[in-house]
């Protein structure tokens, strides 16, 4: 496992990845161009980087000319340390301002309205850092 971040462009590719499970250059190509105008060339340079950095790796079919890719790194601790580093980077770590700008920012439905009101009743439950140090 990489312990490499993906940039925006390749957590593009591994969200494809993580939702097919795997895929040719061409399939990842096809899928990303649904959203926006790539040359497919970039997309293969894109993969090519990303194999090097560790995040997804290779399998070669037939006589070397059919090339399948696969995710190395797994979507939710990907997505977590994403998320962690942009509240740093952003919000120095104060998960509150981020929370109000974000649903400042889109509607919420009322399944998402239940589910964060679920987490913080998890939250609520969960001994926090804070008062552990304090005692």
């Amino acid at each position: 496992m990489s312990n490499v971040l993906p940039t925006d462009r390749e957590l593009e590719a591994l969200k494809v990845l993580w939702d097919r499970g795997s895929a040719t250059v061409r399939g990842i190509y096809e899928e990303m161009c649904l959203c926006q105008d790539l040359a497919y060339t970039t997309v293969l340079s894109l993969v090519q980087t990303m194999e090097r950095k560790g995040l997804v790796g290779r399998e070669t079919e037939g006589r070397g000319k059919s090339h399948t890719y696969t995710a190395r790194v797994q979507a939710e601790p990907t997505l977590r340390n994403l998320a962690g580093q942009f509240l740093d980077r952003v919000f120095d770590g104060a998960l509150g301002p981020y929370l109000v700008r974000a649903m400042e920012s889109k509607s919420l439905s009322a399944v998402e309205l239940d589910e964060l009101e679920g987490m913080i009743a998890r939250a609520r439950k969960q001994p926090s850092t804070n008062q552990e140090a304090a005692k």
